[in-house]
Order: C-alpha cells, then sequence, then structure tokens
C-alpha cells in the first residue's frame, strides 16, 4: 500500500516550498480597502502593456480583471514567467457607483477606485399610533 501512494499522485515534496501563487498562475494577486466613500482594488500584474494586454469590465456589480501576456521569443529556453490569460473577478459593494469607477496601471500594480453612494438604511420605521 505504502508504495502505491506514490504511483498515485506522483512525487508532491514540492508541493509546500513555493508560495500559492506559483502554483496558481492564473491567479491576480489583489489588495482592497473599504471606506465609507470608496472601495480600491490594487492587482499586481507586472510586465503588461495596459493599453494592449489589459480589459476591466463590469457587470452586475462584478469587475473583472483579465490580462494576457503573450510570449515573444519561441526559441527553446529556460523561463519562470508565467505567459498567458490571466483573470480576477471580484464582486464590488452593492452601493457602487459602476459609472464612475476609474482605474490606473503604474510600475505593474493597477490601481482601481470605484466611487461609493452614501448606504440606505436597512428597513424602515414604522410610526405606532395611539388611541385616544
Amino acid at each position: 500500500m505504502t508504495a502505491l501512494l506514490p504511483r498515485l499522485f506522483g512525487d508532491m515534496s514540492d508541493w509546500f516550498d513555493t508560495d500559492l501563487p506559483v502554483r496558481f498562475p492564473h491567479m491576480i494577486r489583489v489588495e482592497e480597502k473599504l471606506s465609507t466613500q470608496e472601495y480600491q482594488l490594487r492587482a499586481e500584474i507586472p510586465g503588461l502593456n495596459p493599453e494592449k494586454d489589459l480589459t476591466l469590465s463590469v457587470a452586475d456589480k462584478i469587475l473583472t480583471i483579465r490580462a494576457e501576456r503573450k510570449e515573444e521569443d519561441h526559441a527553446p529556453h529556460r523561463t519562470e514567467f508565467r505567459y498567458g490569460v490571466l483573470q480576477r473577478t471580484v464582486r464590488l459593494p452593492a452601493n457602487a457607483v459602476d459609472e464612475k469607477i476609474t482605474a490606473r496601471y503604474h510600475n505593474g500594480i493597477l490601481e482601481v477606485v470605484v466611487p461609493l453612494t452614501e448606504a440606505e438604511p436597512a428597513g424602515r420605521t414604522i410610526p405606532v399610533a395611539t388611541e385616544g
């Protein structure tokens, strides 16, 4: 039984000696900040031309970041760079103002700012009538 496990699962010893983003290259790492006025998202996406390689879209309070890095040299060589499509979706707060979202890319960091409307109170107050 012990000899069968390596054949079933392969050598899994290298799973624990690297960070998760290396194991999941399709994942864009993000930082989020939320205040009463805005939602800020910073995404780490180095080495892109934002005019050609980066697309942001929003639908139904879901923000989607899509980036594509194409390999330019096809000769056999060693590379640890990640090529292909990277995508990340983030649910925006319910009071996000989609029409006023702004984005900026600088030094490999995408910064997205989403203005928020003032939160409306949940429910309502019901007046109580008195007899008499």
